[in-house]
């Protein structure tokens, strides 16, 4: 993960100057730019390979940015902001953020975040894994691709990594923290926010009918579960 490329978007000086330092002093390589017109430029001129953002910047909100990324690709995206309530938490997921963290921050457990998002970026090194199918729904962990229908989906490396945990436990009821924390690391268990946004995206993509899911079911005070052809 050393030498990865850091594209920070903040419009405090103080917040760019200290985060490309120990960045910088982490191994990262450190891009830093203060307005969304100038990250989308970044973006587009050379795509990072995770992008911290700054909302409250002086010419577009970074929820919009979001979107504007997400139009294009799936770089991974963690959000900094000194805005803590979890409808704005919710925003930034539901357009496409991989994760939050709200100002004042720990650099510590910033790193922590980043590393954890180019893990999810980067997915499995080696090693030949099955393919899952159940009805129209096939993945395929060595390759990381999903179809349905024969149809490949486009997912971001942290929807992914949702299918994939259930993939690894099909027909298991998996509880929140469970899911949290596998996909999110182990530090993660409370932000069920998280998991409900994912969920709804998730099933935006694989599910014919979203409002009546046939894969990703929810089981009431549980948690959720895959539902297979095997366990019909």
């Amino acid at each position: 993960m050393s030498g990865a490329h850091i594209l920070v978007v903040d419009d405090e000086p103080a917040i760019l100057r200290a985060l490309r330092a120990n960045l910088a002093g982490h191994g990262f390589e450190v891009a830093t730019v203060a307005s969304a017109a100038a990250c989308l430029e970044a973006y587009r001129r050379r795509r990072p390979d995770v992008i911290i953002l700054d909302l409250g910047l002086p010419d577009m909100d970074g929820t919009e940015v979001i979107r504007h990324v997400r139009e294009t690709g799936s770089t991974p995206i963690i959000v900094l902001s000194v805005r803590g309530a979890e409808r704005d938490k919710v925003a930034a997921l539901h357009a496409g953020a991989d994760d939050y963290v709200t100002k004042p921050f720990g650099v510590d457990e910033l790193l922590a975040r980043i590393r954890v998002a180019l893990r999810h970026a980067a997915g499995p090194s080696s090693g030949a894994e099955p393919v899952f199918h159940s009805g129209e729904l096939e993945v395929d962990l060595e390759r990381r691709r999903v179809l349905v229908g024969g149809e490949e989906l486009h997912l971001t490396p942290t929807e992914y990594d949702l299918l994939r945990a259930f993939v690894s436990h099909p027909d298991k009821v998996l509880t929140d923290r469970t899911l949290l924390q596998a996909v999110w690391g182990p530090d993660y268990g409370d932000e069920i926010h998280y998991l409900h946004v994912y969920l709804a995206r998730l099933r935006r993509k694989i599910e014919p009918d979203p409002q009546r899911p046939r894969y990703l079911l929810t089981e009431p005070g549980v948690g959720y579960r895959l539902h297979t052809d095997a366990g019909a």
